[in-house]
């Protein structure tokens, strides 16, 4: 699977290994979402501060991410890659996969779970299927 992402690692990696590294991307992806979630959209510090002054920087990446929250970019966009992915084969198809999939835990923890459980299972499922 890593060799989908890196070709040049493809024979010195082993799959094993490549299974445990999208693992433990995945994780931190994860991880990184909650962070953006619980750090910026639904903390209180961040609702007073850009009340006062919303033109900074965090006050705009915050309100540029409600609205794409709002409009289900974020699970539209997981779904559409992750369909494409399990009809592309071979290297592509995976890759595409890989990023079907971070889109889909993106979305489900930025409240677009309706859209992106369908995104992750067909990720998921892609990145099982044999070439």
């Amino acid at each position: 699977m890593l060799g989908a992402i890196f070709p040049d690692l493809e024979h010195s990696v082993p799959r094993r290994l490549s299974l445990l590294l999208l693992i433990g991307a995945l994780a931190l992806w994860l991880v990184l979402g909650y962070g953006l979630r619980y750090g910026l959209m639904e903390d209180v510090k961040w609702v007073g501060a850009c009340a006062e002054d919303a033109l900074r920087w965090q006050c705009v990446v915050r309100s540029n991410l409600g609205l794409l929250i709002y409009l289900g970019v974020f699970g539209w966009s997981a779904l559409i890659v992750s369909l494409i992915a399990f009809f592309i084969p071979r290297k592509v198809g995976q890759v595409l996969a890989v990023l079907g999939l971070l889109l889909g835990i993106l979305a489900l923890v930025l409240y677009s779970a309706s859209l992106a459980v369908f995104a992750v299972v067909i990720a998921g499922v892609r990145l099982v299927r044999a070439a």
